[in-house]
C-alpha cells in the first residue's frame, strides 16, 4: 500500500525563536520561521518566513522566501522571492519570481525547458566547484 503525501499540508515546522545548527534533511513540506545554520534538503516544498534566517544551501522542489538566506537555492519547480527577502547566493530554478524590493546578490539561472535546465544546472555546478575549489572534495 502506497503512502500518500499531501503536498498542501505542512509536515514540519521550525517555529520562530528556534535555532538549529547542522544540516537538515526533512521529508515533505516545510515551513521555517526560526534560524538554521546548515544546509536544508527536502523533496517537498519550503516556505521561509519573513523572520527566518538560513545560513546554508537549500535543495528543494520549490522554495518561497520571505526571510534571509545566506547560501544557494536549487529548486527545480519554482522559487518565489518576496519583497522582504534577502538572498546572498545563487538561485537555480525553472521559474523565478522576484518582487520589487527583494535583495538578491548572486547568479540567477531560470530555464523552463527540462533538458536546458539540467544542462544549465550542471554548468552552474561545474563553475561553482571551480570557483570554490571543491572539485577535489576540498573547501
Amino acid at each position: 500500500m502506497a503512502i500518500l503525501v499531501d503536498d498542501i499540508s505542512i509536515n514540519t515546522m521550525i517555529g520562530a525563536g528556534s535555532m538549529i545548527t547542522g544540516n537538515v534533511k526533512i521529508d515533505g513540506f516545510v515551513r521555517i520561521d526560526g534560524s538554521i545554520d546548515g544546509n536544508i534538503e527536502t523533496e517537498g516544498k519550503i516556505i521561509i518566513g519573513d523572520k527566518a534566517k538560513i545560513r546554508g544551501d537549500i535543495l528543494s522542489s520549490s522554495v518561497i522566501v520571505g526571510g534571509i538566506v545566506n547560501g544557494d537555492i536549487v529548486a527545480p519547480e519554482f522559487v518565489q522571492i518576496f519583497s522582504s527577502a534577502v538572498i546572498l547566493g545563487d538561485v537555480i530554478s525553472k521559474k523565478v519570481k522576484i518582487e520589487q524590493g527583494a535583495i538578491v546578490e548572486g547568479y540567477c539561472v531560470s530555464v523552463s525547458d527540462e533538458e536546458e535546465f539540467i544542462a544549465a544546472k550542471e554548468k552552474w555546478q561545474d563553475k561553482r566547484s571551480v570557483t570554490e575549489k571543491t572539485f577535489f572534495g576540498k573547501n
